[in-house]
């Protein structure tokens, strides 16, 4: 039989446990959802939207791509969002027999859907896409035939008025498979970007090295955007030195070549962006970020953005609707990167999930450093 001590003793703790416990937070309490705005008023946003090629696998995946575009038009003049870049893989597969192909959508639907998706920014927002290996060929990358340009000509872009001129592609057609744009934006950024298509000849990177050497854009910050480049932080950042694709065996270059030919002997191209490199439901094989200098001793950033293996991996549904923002600040030196969500961010239930703030999909990055 327990003594009087022992029952206040026993009393006394069951009351400090009560009390803790009634303390505690609801175990179904989420963290308050804050949806995206700028850090600084004087800042603009450049997104870049990862491989696509997922949300057309299946129709219902449509529907989400259509999300993260909507999304983007309606916060356009919130974030001061200038231009949006998509890193290829547009559509899962170029021109597939749709008799023989298994899949829910054939290669028709899959144009038409990202198409649709995309003409939400039509007249709005500028948008810059480049072909990934599954828009070229019949299975992937087997020739340089693309449906591309019948979807995404010229006349159509809506970042005509920022296009400088477009390269030739390997059946000298002047398309924006390879294309260089101008944008003038908020606070005298004076941005060069170029687009180059899947595995590059040494015709495409000569083009882009006469256009960045430029007199006229000199002093502009120049940025690459290119399908396949890097790997990701589960592949040590490292740059792809060769790929078993038709076409890079055919005279194509991978990432080192391209960054030998064309980056590093390229003073203003400060940035690189690309795609191509996923993994079944792993951040860290899903992003990318490395630097290195240039041979005017600058550093150039690199970053690998393509999540189509999120949600349920790569037979999910496409990617759930993560989006890279860059935030680039007044003082031309800094850049925030942010990872959001716009698929978690429409439901109450899911807004808790809407940001990504692990480290490698939060950060910031100096592209001032000498």
């Amino acid at each position: 039989m327990k003594s009087f001590k022992q029952k206040l003793a026993l009393l006394f703790i069951l009351l400090v446990t009560a009390t803790a416990w009634t303390q505690q937070k609801p175990a179904d309490q989420k963290p308050q959802y804050q949806p995206p705005r700028l850090t600084d008023p004087n800042a603009w946003t450049m997104v870049v939207v990862p491989d696509t090629q997922m949300y057309t696998y299946f129709r219902w995946n449509h529907g989400i791509l259509t999300m993260m575009t909507s999304w983007i038009y309606e916060n356009r003049n919130t974030l001061k969002i200038q231009n949006v870049l998509q890193v290829g893989d547009i559509v899962e597969k170029n021109a597939v027999d749709s008799y023989k192909d298994p899949r829910p959508v054939n290669s028709e639907g899959m144009w038409k859907a990202v198409s649709q998706s995309f003409g939400v920014l039509d007249g709005a927002v500028p948008y810059i896409l480049v072909q990934g290996n599954h828009d070229l060929g019949i299975h992937s990358a087997e020739n340089r035939n693309s449906r591309f340009n019948d979807f995404f000509p010229v006349e159509r872009n809506p970042s005509i008025n920022h296009l400088v001129e477009c390269g030739e592609n390997s059946f000298g057609k002047k398309t924006l498979e390879n294309s260089a744009y101008e944008f003038k934006t908020p606070n005298g950024w004076n941005l060069l970007i170029i687009a180059l298509t899947f595995a590059p000849t040494d015709q495409n990177l000569e083009w882009a090295k006469e256009v960045a050497q430029r007199p006229q854009y000199k002093d502009h910050f120049g940025i690459l955007l290119t399908h396949s480049y890097m790997s990701s932080h589960n592949g040590k950042n490292a740059r792809i030195r060769g790929e078993g694709y038709t076409l890079n065996k055919q005279g194509g270059n991978a990432g080192q070549a391209i960054w030998e030919k064309l980056v590093f002997p390229a003073d203003n191209i400060r940035l690189v962006i690309c795609g191509h490199i996923s993994a079944a439901d792993n951040w860290r094989g899903c992003v990318g970020f490395a630097k290195d200098k240039n041979q005017a001793g600058k550093v150039v950033s690199q970053m690998l953005f393509d999540t189509q293996a999120l949600g349920g991996g790569f037979g999910g549904n496409g990617g759930d609707g993560w989006l890279r923002l860059l935030e680039f600040q007044p003082d031309k030196k800094t850049v925030k990167a942010r990872t959001f969500s716009p698929f978690f961010a429409s439901s109450p239930s899911t807004r808790h999930l809407a940001w990504n703030t692990d480290p490698i999909n939060q950060f910031e990055f100096n592209i001032d450093e000498p």
